[in-house]
């Protein structure tokens, strides 16, 4: 298995698995400890409310295990920012393997929340997982809360202010928009990853 990906209850599941056979390798999805443990790189994925897949992720015994994973780890779009300390979103306590608080976005004319639709990456630093990445290549995001910009933050989207569009911490990586929803650049993404060690 080239990838597992995490069963955190999301709808998107299907379609990462897609992205991922589309670039030639397998994914499997799992909730299982043993599973996820033995796993060569982990992704783990999430759509809806911070609170619900927190909820989910403590009910299977995963809240205590991801963070002391030593495999390359993505989370994308929820599951990015459940890896930081805490969300805005319901005052939701998360796996705090980043810092920061994940926080809404502001809405401004032009700007309506959820933020839906292509923008661009500025790349702040280098990092394996960008390699091939074009300055200000185009990615698909879907989110209404983010995260700020840090001394983690490999690249940044503009949506009134800079927010992280990609974070790196040790092995884990965070993705706030959908590299498989992404056309060229996320398949490169994903496929950056699937090379990390």
């Amino acid at each position: 298995m080239d990838a597992v990906i995490i069963d955190s209850g999301g709808a998107n599941l299907a379609s990462l698995q897609f992205a991922f056979e589309r670039l030639g390798a397998r994914a499997h999805v799992s909730n299982d400890a043993r599973t996820i443990t033995s796993a060569s790189r982990l992704i783990l994925p999430g759509v809806g409310a911070a609170a619900d897949a927190m909820q989910r992720l403590r009910n299977s015994g995963l809240a205590a295990l991801l963070p002391s994973l030593t495999q390359p780890v993505l989370g994308i779009c929820l599951g990015m920012q459940l890896l930081f300390q805490r969300s805005e979103e319901g005052s939701t306590d998360c796996l705090g393997i980043l810092p920061e608080t994940v926080r809404r976005l502001q809405a401004a004319p032009g700007l309506p929340v959820p933020h839906m639709g292509w923008n661009q990456l500025n790349r702040l630093r280098d990092d394996p997982l960008l390699e091939g990445i074009a300055p200000n290549d185009y990615v698909y995001f879907v989110h209404s809360y983010a995260a700020p910009v840090s001394a983690i933050t490999l690249a940044t989207a503009d949506y009134g202010i800079p927010v992280s569009a990609i974070v790196r911490k040790g092995n884990f990586w965070g993705a706030q928009f959908h590299p498989e929803r992404s056309a060229g650049t996320g398949a490169r993404v994903l496929a950056n990853f699937l090379r990390l060690e």
